[in-house]
């Protein structure tokens, strides 16, 4: 990119503000010369404050913010100024200088239009026409990288939402197994319940004996074995008594 900035030296009024602040823009491009950049700004300004509609005080005032890198308010100096004077020569001078502030912002796009106002009104300027080329190689830069930057925003918001979905898989079906568990888990106690309430039917539909009939039933099984033995021992003492038969 090729920079070039003109201070405007010659001021003709016939007014006194003009006249003072024609006094004040002079002892600013001495301080611009001199390389004075703060200096030059205040006595910018001042001339501004005697004369607001002075191209050379706008215009050289954008200038020395340039050259302290305030191109922000730069740019609005530049642009108060292009309003100032109807001259090509010097709406080329702003146009040019405020596409070389809009390229050190980076914005690309507003400095190309600048560049092309700047050929409009000189056709002939060759800086401007090799700045213009740079400015719409760097737009392409710019736009591309924005358009991998958007890419590459999308391709993280994609991965950023598919973990969400798996997570959300994932947390679903731990849910889904809690819920079996949780369900066979209620199912066992309620076989458990089902099978000790039977029991328990059981045990009701069961006659109680008191602890003497108890007894009594037990005293009777004795008996009636004992009985049983009795009708065995007799049996057998009739049949062994039989005599031997004589060979």
């Amino acid at each position: 990119m090729k920079s070039k900035c003109f201070i405007l030296f010659l001021l003709i009024s016939q007014f006194v503000f003009a006249q003072k602040g024609n006094t004040l823009i002079r002892s600013g491009n001495s301080d611009y010369e001199k390389k004075k950049f703060k200096d030059a700004e205040i006595n910018y300004r001042s001339s501004i404050g005697k004369d607001p509609k002075s191209y050379a005080g706008n215009y050289n005032l954008g200038n020395a913010l340039y050259k302290q890198g305030k191109f922000d308010d730069a740019n609005k100096q530049y642009m108060q100024s292009s309003g100032l004077s109807k001259d090509p020569v010097d709406q080329a001078s702003t146009y040019y200088n405020l596409g070389n502030t809009l390229m050190k912002s980076e914005k690309y796009q507003e400095s190309v239009d600048a560049y092309k106002m700047t050929l409009r009104q000189n056709p002939n300027d060759g800086d401007a026409r090799y700045n213009l080329s740079y400015a719409l190689s760097k737009l392409k830069q710019q736009q591309q990288q924005n358009k991998d930057n958007k890419q590459q925003n999308k391709d993280q918001k994609d991965k950023k939402d598919q973990q969400k979905q798996d997570q959300q898989k994932q947390d679903q079906q731990k849910q889904d197994q809690q819920k079996k568990d949780q369900q066979k888990q209620d199912q066992q106690k309620q076989d458990q319940k089902d099978n000790k309430d039977q029991q328990q039917a059981k045990e009701k539909k069961q006659p109680k004996i008191s602890k003497e009939e108890a007894e009594r039933m037990l005293q009777a099984l004795k008996n009636e074995e004992k009985n049983l033995q009795k009708k065995k021992a007799k049996k057998f003492e009739a049949t062994s008594g039989n005599p031997e038969k004589d060979w």
